[in-house]
């Protein structure tokens, strides 16, 4: 297991030795600093603390948190389940993956507001007759011997801003000098949105 923190910086489309074309996402994947690592003797288990993206603002605990890999503090600080040969202060690139890999990248998707039942879980509508009085509405809420609507009914709501993992996408190019990952397919999250990526749990390169 490996992984690394980066930037969504929008998509595009490269062409393949083949010929064919393919959607991309372009990430910005690092470089980020190893803020802290823990091991099972002092914590109980294996990780690594990345940070990303220099933070302007920062308090005497996340200043002096970062000054001990001799950084500043970061906006982005995520942990993952690896240790591989990580030290304190040492930066991760892009090239921690290699073309053809697969990975699962997570982000926050895009805030939709609040959205009725139709858009938000994918209701049917009603007959769209002018005799119809039920169109874009909730429907049955239930039985009504229950007197109540149960708990986590298909309703109206706030919608999107969720934390989401897209798994088993393929990095079909690393450009180690720009730290730049080209990942086939979308991510979640709007532009200049942060991401993790990290190896596929589901499949192998």
């Amino acid at each position: 297991m490996k992984g690394i923190l980066g930037r969504k910086l929008g998509m595009t489309q490269v062409f393949l030795e083949d010929g064919n074309v393919v959607p991309v996402t372009v990430v910005e994947a690092g470089p980020c600093v190893v803020l802290q690592v823990k091991t099972v003797a002092s914590d109980g288990y294996n990780s690594v603390q990345l940070g990303f993206a220099d933070k302007k603002r920062a308090t005497k605990a996340e200043s002096g948190h970062a000054a001990k890999a001799n950084t500043v503090a970061k906006r982005y600080v995520r942990e993952l389940r690896f240790t591989d040969g990580c030290e304190i202060g040492q930066e991760v690139k892009a090239d921690l993956f290699a073309d053809g890999e697969y990975v699962d990248v997570i982000g926050v998707s895009k805030g939709k507001g609040t959205a009725g039942p139709i858009k938000r879980h994918n209701q049917s509508t009603g007959p769209m007759a002018h005799g119809s009085k039920y169109h874009r509405g909730t429907g049955s809420l239930g039985s009504i011997d229950a007197n109540r609507v149960f708990k986590g009914q298909t309703m109206a709501g706030r919608m999107g801003h969720e934390r989401v993992t897209v798994q088993n996408l393929q990095v079909v190019k690393v450009d180690t000098e720009r730290n730049l990952l080209l990942i086939k397919g979308a991510v979640p999250g709007p532009r200049n949105s942060f991401v993790t990526v990290r190896s596929a749990v589901k499949k192998n390169s």
